[in-house]
């Protein structure tokens, strides 16, 4: 996987169009200059947390004696619900009810922008390739400055292209990741078939 690709993939997890609507409801009533505090804030957080599982996630998989593969086949299925609920997205929003108030870490930065498939996603990249951890690194780092491009445009965005063209780009993008999510489950399970056979022989 190259760096564009990993950033491509990134990007389409991050979901900033299918969450411009999200943002824009979870800032409604705060002056503009605290909107931008309070994205700003968020994205950062998000940044970290997916950086530490991208870092970290290998010597989590050592200590809880995972196999590559499983965490493939993992999060090829969470990413397939994920996309399954972009494309056809319950009543409630893509993640359920969302709690008012000034948000802090949930849900702006945990789940809807450094979510479980970002999680996954990052740490089977640092797991399978850990000799690439700088490429990684950059690939997070333009899907994450993607994103916040678009978030921090949001009010333009959704006045510009409007409610429907958004969500028809995220029934798009959902698309597109269902796709990526069968070819990380079939990449696990050729794998790990693979090395089942290798032993076996």
């Amino acid at each position: 996987m190259t760096i564009a690709s990993a950033a491509l993939l990134l990007f389409l997890i991050l979901d900033p169009l299918g969450n411009v609507p999200v943002f824009l409801s979870l800032l409604r009533g705060m002056p503009a200059h605290r909107q931008r505090v309070v994205l700003a804030r968020e994205m950062l957080i998000a940044l970290g947390v997916l950086m530490a599982f991208l870092w970290g996630g290998r010597y989590a998989l050592e200590l809880m004696h995972l196999r590559q593969e499983s965490v493939s086949i993992a999060g090829g299925i969470v990413l397939f619900l994920i996309g399954i609920r972009m494309i056809f997205p319950p009543p409630e929003g893509l993640l359920g009810e969302l709690p008012g108030g000034e948000p802090f870490i949930v849900p702006m930065a945990i789940p809807l922008i450094a979510g479980p498939s970002g999680m996954a996603a990052v740490m089977l990249m640092g797991s399978q390739e850990p000799d690439r951890m700088g490429a990684w690194s950059l690939a997070l780092l333009l899907a994450w400055a993607a994103t916040a491009a678009i978030l921090f445009s949001a009010t333009y965005l959704y006045k510009w292209l409007g409610g429907r063209v958004l969500a028809a780009i995220e029934r798009l993008m959902g698309m597109l990741l269902v796709a990526i999510s069968v070819q990380m489950f079939m990449d696990g399970l050729a794998a790990y078939l693979g090395s089942g056979a290798t032993l076996a022989g």
